[in-house]
This record gives structure tokens, sequence and C-alpha cells, in this order.
């Protein structure tokens, strides 16, 4: 499996989250105000779930788990083959919603949805890490 370029999604996520976390102010109105720092938290994050979903791409491939035909099959895959949990498939699902938002802009991107995405999500990262970085070892 091509273990180092995982690693190496692992840690583009990790500096991303880290600028994020930086960044983001304690309170909506504040963020609301930010401009192109939000523009660059957008692309950011939009860059972490690009990096979550190739890193379950990479998985399936190399482990020759299934001939997927989307990035849910992957995840459904993921789940029987005991790698994710159902809660990190829902998770992950809702990750790639919220990329969908971003990269088409469907009527421009709500701040406030956006806030509190950046708010409450970011930890569902970590856990991904977490449970990638596991396995590798195992």
């Amino acid at each position: 499996m091509r273990t180092e370029i995982i690693r190496t999604k692992i840690a583009e996520i990790e500096e991303s989250l880290k600028m994020i976390r930086d960044n983001l102010p304690p309170g909506f109105d504040e963020f609301r105000s930010l401009g192109l720092i939000k523009d660059g938290m957008h692309k950011r994050i939009e860059f972490c779930i690009e990096n979550v979903f190739d890193i379950c791409a990479i998985i399936n491939t190399d482990l020759k788990l299934g001939i997927p035909q989307s990035d849910d099959d992957i995840l459904e895959i993921m789940v029987r083959k005991g790698i994710i949990d159902q809660e990190i498939q829902s998770n992950l699902k809702l990750m790639k919603g919220f990329r969908n938002i971003i990269v088409h802009r469907y009527g421009r991107i709500d701040d406030r949805l956006s806030y509190e995405f950046l708010s409450e999500r970011l930890e569902d990262f970590d856990k991904f890490i977490m449970i990638i970085r596991d396995y590798l070892r195992k």
C-alpha cells in the first residue's frame, strides 16, 4: 500500500486544520467579516476533504477491496471491511456535501453554515486521521 502518500496527505490535512483553527474567530459576526481569510479557510477545508477522499480511494485501490462506482461506494466498502465505522462514514458524507457547496458555490456560500461546519466538524478530521493511522500500523 502507498503508505507514504497517505502519510503525506494526512500531514497536509493537519497543516490545513491548524491554519483554520488558528484563524477561526470565536464568534460568527467576526467570521462573517473575514473576507479573504474566510475564503482561504474555505479553500483549506476543501483541500482537507479532497485529501480524505483521496486516502479512502488509495486504500480501496491498493488493497483491491472492490470496484466502486462513486465515493459513497468506497465508503460503504470500507465499512464492510471494518476500516471505518458507520459514524465515520456518515461524517465523511457530510464533509463531501460541504465540499460540494464550497466548490460549486450553490447560491453563494452561506456564512452561517460555513461557520458551523468549521466550528463543529473539524474533530471529524482528527477522528478519521486517528483511524487511518491505526489501520496503517496494523
